[in-house]
């Protein structure tokens, strides 16, 4: 929000309507976000955890499958980030768009089960089914590959994640092996290949030939007009969350019923964060939808007008390395890393990890934007790097990455960075489907290296303290490390 007033009092001048709806979605925002990490903590986490559990001690391996397809089916279909993507995409008709996803996303869910069940190495399986989505997408019409690429990222948003997550958690949990915890992670990683074969199939059936038609920027002359606008945003939001956190509480209750039998106190607990997590999302998405979207694609049109157009390359890195601390479900994941590692993988470090890997994926979209680069031409030697590291970083490290990419492209990506892109690509005059779809696909590329960097550097002060360390007695080395160098060794 910083960012956006200071350029629109500086080089970028906003009009005042479009401002306050800005900011009146920015406090939206806030307050939403506040709500849905407190309900994904009560209810989100502890649901996906003990469903995992149940699950796995049924010893059935098609229980297990047939099980983990539905549940990846039904939160897809839940995730308001996919729904926002399946309205700016031009000729295919959005439930159709949107059940090819989930059919993605349940498919490769019992991948990932699959892979922690019988500690299928990941590195591995993500070279397999990188190679294969590569060589697929050659056959796929150019104006398609952003799409589904961009698909692959919006999956992975607020609804999905702690869920998925916390499922990872409960299906490690009754592994005794010293890799369990390791083989936790990993789940986002392959659920989010799962819709980029999927839509990359639809595109061989669909050409999406059609224009994008961008989100009309609102004129506001009274605090009335300014009411209205969210007045009409307001009830659509909470009959989508209605539909999309039904399907979840439905599961969650034949669960209980049939196999759970949690006690009264636990049941309310969950019902609460149930509460939160739906308040939440509604003030969330209301905030970025009605208040962050217009903004995002003015504030793009204003600055690629300018005569130094290029100067939207460095601004929209600053917003890409802003924008993370502002999407929900990267707190999830850096809280439950800190869990897992006992505090060896710093939370924060992770965040600034991540930040430093969006900032750079969201300037290289703008520079596709600015010159019709290919996204071939960034994709392919992004996940090349990206799977060429994962064979030399602590295993962890590795399906951390590969989750982060899919978590840091959520809500705040598609509802002002895709627009941002959009209102420049429009200002340029370029191909907004091929040029401007594709920033949500950068955005869950490039934190897979910068949290694999995060390893190398981890596993290099490993291996520095345990050399500092030969011919030590065990009293003195407690002496001479630190609390953390301790846990790391």
């Amino acid at each position: 929000m910083g960012i956006v007033l200071l350029l629109s009092f500086t080089i970028a001048p906003i009009p005042p309507s479009i401002l306050m709806v800005f900011l009146i979605g920015g406090a939206l925002l806030i307050l939403g976000m506040t709500l849905f990490s407190l309900g994904a903590e009560l209810a989100m986490t502890p649901m996906g955890e003990r469903v995992g559990s149940c699950m796995t001690r049924s010893r059935k391996l098609w229980v297990m499958l047939s099980l983990g397809f539905l549940l990846g089916f039904l939160i897809t279909i839940s995730e308001p980030d996919l729904q926002v993507l399946a309205e700016q995409v031009p000729s295919v008709p959005n439930r159709t768009l949107v059940l090819t996803v989930a059919c993605g996303v349940g498919l490769f869910l019992c991948v990932a089960l699959l892979r922690m069940l019988f500690s299928v190495p990941l590195p591995a399986m993500l070279v397999g089914f990188y190679i294969f989505v590569f060589a697929l997408a050659f056959f796929v019409p150019r104006d398609f590959l952003a799409v589904a690429f961009d698909a692959g990222g919006v999956t992975t948003g607020p609804m999905t994640v702690p869920f998925i997550m916390a499922l990872g958690v409960g299906i490690s949990a009754i592994r005794s092996d010293k890799h369990a915890a390791d083989d936790s992670f990993g789940l986002v990683a392959l659920c989010s290949i799962g819709p980029i074969l999927a839509v990359l199939l639809l595109g061989l059936l669909y050409h999406p030939e059609g224009s994008y038609r961008p989100s009309v920027l609102p004129e506001i002359s009274d605090s009335l007009a300014l009411w209205r606008e969210f007045s009409r945003g307001f009830p659509t939001y909470i009959r989508e969350m209605a539909v999309s956190l039904l399907p979840i509480i439905v599961f969650f209750a034949v669960f209980q019923v049939t196999a759970l039998h949690l006690g009264r106190r636990t049941l309310i607990k969950i019902g609460v964060g149930l509460a939160y997590t739906y308040a939440g999302l509604v003030l969330f998405l209301t905030g970025v939808n009605v208040g962050f979207m217009p903004a995002g694609n003015y504030l793009g049109q204003v600055l690629a007008s300018l005569s130094c157009r290029w100067v939207i390359v460095p601004i929209g890195m600053v917003i890409g390395y802003f924008i993370v601390m502002a999407e929900p479900a990267v707190y999830v994941l850096m809280r439950q890393v800190e869990e897992l590692t006992d505090g060896a993988i710093s939370g924060e470090a992770m965040k600034r990890s991540l930040c430093i890997g969006v900032a750079v994926s969201v300037g290289l979209a703008m520079v596709r934007v600015l010159t019709g680069l290919s996204i071939f031409y960034l994709l392919i030697p992004g996940y090349a790097l990206a799977l060429g590291l994962s064979f030399f970083v602590p295993k962890i490290f590795t399906a951390i990455a590969f989750d982060s990419g899919g978590v840091a492209s959520g809500p705040m990506t598609t509802t002002f960075l895709l627009p941002f892109a959009m209102g420049t690509c429009a200002a340029v005059g370029g191909n907004i489907i091929t040029d401007a779809f594709g920033v949500v696909a950068m955005v869950a590329m490039t934190p897979l290296i910068t949290i694999q960097i995060l390893g190398l550097v981890y596993r290099l002060r490993t291996k520095q303290a345990a050399a500092s360390l030969s011919g030590v007695s065990g009293g003195d080395a407690f002496a001479l490390l630190g609390d953390y160098d301790i846990i790391e060794l």
